[in-house]
C-alpha cells in the first residue's frame, strides 16, 4: 500500500485504517464520512440535474436563439455524447492520477462549463459550452461510487451507496421542477448559473475532506481502446437516441453501425490488453453477469416509464413544465425516503429480495398508469408516484453495490466506469423504445379509426390508448425483471475485515488508486 500522502484529519485517518486495512464494525463511525460524502453528493447531484432540466428550456430556446429545434436538441445531445464519450476513460485516470484528482478535476471543469453555458446568445456557443460541461460531468458518477465502495468497511457499503445514490434519483424530479419554474417565471441562464455555488462547495469540501490513499500502479497505456471504447459508447448512445425519432434515419443507421464496428474492436482489445481500460472478464462471473442483466431490464423499465408519464401529462392532459414537475415530485421524495433504507436492507438480507419487491411496487405501479384516460388527476397518481419512487429507492443502488461486490476489490475503479457506460447506452434505448413502441400504436389506432394526421383533438383523444399499450409493454418488461432478481444469489456475508484478508500481492492493486 502506499503511505498517506499527509491527510492528518482524525475522521480521515479512521476511515482510511477500516478502508484499507479492515477493522471491525465499532471502528467505523458514519460520522466520520459525512464531509466526504456531502462532498461526492454535492457533484454528484449537481451534474445530474443538469443532465434533465435542459430539456424543459428547448421550447423557449427556439424563440430566443432564433432557431430550429433540431439545431437546440444538440444541446441535449452534444451533453449526452460527451458524457458517454468519456465514461469509460474515468477507471483508468482514477488510477494513473488519483481519483481525487480526478474527481475535483471533473467539477471543476463542470462548473466552469455552467458558467460558460449561461453566457451564449447563439445556439451554436450553447452546444460548444454543453459539450464542455459533458466532459466535465462523465467522470463524476463512477468515481465517485467507486471512492465510496472504497471509504466503506464492506458490511456497510449498502447504506453508504444508499446515501450517494439519493441525488441519482432525487436530481431529475429536482431539475426538472426547478428547470420549469425558472424557464417560465425567470432566465433560463438560472439553470446553469445554480451550479456554479454547489461546484465550488463540492470543490472545497472535496479538497479539504476527501482522502489520499494511494494510487493504483497502472503498468500500461491501453490507447487502443481508449480510441475505440469513447468511440462505440458515444456512437451507441447517438444511433440509439437518434433511432426516437427514425429508426431508418442516416443518423440511426451511421451511430449504430459505427458503434457496433467499435464496440466490437473494443471488446477484442480489451480481452487482449494486459491493463485493459475497461476490465470485460468480469462477465466470467456467472453472478455478475446475471446482476448486470437484471440492472438493465431494470434500468429499461424504470427509465421508460420515468419518461412516459410526463410525456402523457404534457400531451394528452396538456399539462405545463412546472406543474408536470410538481405532480412527479412525490416520486423523487419517494425515491430519496427508501434509498437509505434500501442500503440498510441491503447489508443485512442481499438484493435479491430488494429487488423483487422493489419491481413489483414500479409494477404495480405501472399497471396503475395504464389505467389512465382524460380524467385522470394529480390526485390520482399520487399512490402509483409513491409505489415507483419507493421501489426505485429500495433496489436501485442495493443493485450497484451488489455488481461492486460481485467484482474483484482491485478492479472496482474499472467496474464502476464499465457500469457507468452501459448504463448510459441503456438509458438512450429505454427513450429510444418506449418512443417507437409509443408513435407506432398511436399510428395504427388512428389509421384504423380513420383519423386524420392532421386532425390534433381526435389524435389528443386517442392518445390515452396509445399510452395504455406503451405502459403495459414496460410492465411486461418489469415482470421479466423480477424474475431475474429471484435469480440473484448474494454470496458469501461480508464482514467489516474482509479487506485485510487479501493476499499480500492483491493489496498492492487493492488501494482505491486515490492520490
Amino acid at each position: 500500500m502506499a503511505a498517506h500522502s499527509g491527510v492528518d484529519v482524525e475522521g480521515v485517518e479512521e476511515m482510511e485504517q477500516v478502508s484499507t486495512t479492515g477493522g471491525s464494525p465499532s471502528e467505523f463511525r458514519m460520522i466520520s464520512i459525512l464531509i466526504p460524502l456531502f462532498a461526492l453528493i454535492l457533484g454528484c447531484f449537481m451534474v445530474i440535474l443538469d443532465t434533465t432540466a435542459m430539456n424543459v428550456a428547448l421550447s423557449k430556446l427556439v424563440g430566443e436563439f432564433h432557431t430550429n429545434l433540431p439545431t437546440l436538441e444538440w444541446v441535449v445531445t452534444g451533453y449526452m455524447l460527451a458524457t458517454a464519450a468519456v465514461i469509460p476513460l474515468a477507471g483508468w485516470l482514477s488510477d494513473r492520477f488519483g481519483a481525487k484528482n480526478v474527481f475535483i478535476t471533473s467539477v471543476v471543469l463542470f462548473t466552469l462549463g455552467s458558467l460558460l453555458c449561461a453566457t451564449p446568445n447563439s445556439a451554436e456557443w450553447l452546444i460548444v459550452f454543453r459539450i464542455i460541461q459533458g466532459l466535465g460531468g462523465g467522470f463524476v458518477m463512477p468515481v465517485s461510487m467507486a471512492y465510496v465502495y472504497r471509504l466503506t468497511p464492506p458490511n456497510k457499503i449498502g447504506i453508504v451507496m444508499g446515501m450517494l445514490g439519493i441525488p441519482i434519483l432525487l436530481a431529475p424530479s429536482v431539475g426538472s421542477l426547478v428547470s420549469g419554474w425558472l424557464v417560465e417565471y425567470h432566465s433560463w441562464r438560472w439553470i446553469f448559473l445554480i451550479n456554479i455555488p454547489v461546484g465550488i462547495l463540492s470543490v472545497l469540501f472535496g479538497l479539504w475532506k476527501l482522502p489520499k490513499i494511494g494510487r493504483q500502479k497502472v503498468a500500461g497505456f491501453d490507447l487502443p481502446g481508449m480510441i475505440t471504447g469513447p468511440i462505440a459508447f458515444a456512437s451507441l448512445s447517438y444511433g440509439v437516441s437518434s433511432g426516437a425519432h427514425d429508426w431508418t434515419s442516416v443518423q440511426t443507421i451511421s451511430g449504430l453501425t459505427i458503434g457496433i464496428i467499435a464496440l466490437i474492436a473494443f471488446i477484442v482489445i480489451e480481452l487482449r490488453a494486459k491493463i485493459p481500460l475497461l476490465e470485460l472478464r468480469v462477465f466470467r462471473s456467472r453472478d455478475f453477469s446475471l446482476a448486470i442483466v437484471a440492472q438493465w431490464v431494470v434500468q429499461f423499465s424504470l427509465f421508460g416509464a420515468i419518461f412516459l408519464l410526463p410525456q402523457f401529462l404534457q400531451q394528452a392532459r396538456g399539462f405545463g413544465a412546472f406543474d408536470t414537475g410538481l405532480t412527479l415530485f412525490p416520486q423523487a421524495l419517494a425515491s430519496a425516503f427508501m434509498m437509505p433504507i434500501g442500503g440498510y436492507l441491503f447489508d443485512r438480507i442481499g438484493v435479491r429480495w430488494l429487488v423483487v419487491i422493489g419491481l413489483g411496487l414500479v409494477s404495480g405501479a405501472i399497471y396503475q398508469y395504464a389505467q389512465m384516460d382524460m380524467a385522470t388527476t394529480r390526485s390520482d397518481l399520487l399512490l402509483p408516484l409513491i409505489m415507483a419512487g419507493g421501489g426505485m429507492g429500495l433496489m436501485m443502488m442495493p443493485l450497484n453495490s451488489h455488481l461492486i461486490n460481485k467484482a474483484p476489490r482491485e478492479l472496482v475503479s474499472r467496474v464502476t466506469s464499465l457500469t457507468n457506460a452501459m448504463q448510459q447506452v441503456i438509458s438512450s434505448l429505454s427513450v429510444a423504445g418506449v418512443v417507437t413502441i409509443l408513435t407506432s400504436r398511436l399510428k395504427t389506432i388512428t389509421t384504423a379509426e380513420g383519423v386524420a394526421p392532421d386532425n390534433v383533438q381526435a389524435m389528443i383523444a386517442l392518445a390515452p390508448k396509445a399510452f395504455d399499450y406503451t405502459f403495459r409493454v414496460m410492465l411486461i418488461v418489469a415482470l421479466c425483471g423480477i424474475l431475474l432478481g429471484v435469480l440473484l444469489r448474494r454470496g458469501k456475508k461480508p464482514s467489516a475485515d474482509q479487506g485485510a484478508q487479501a493476499p499480500a500481492t492483491d493489496q498492492a492493486l487493492e488501494g482505491l488508486h486515490m492520490g
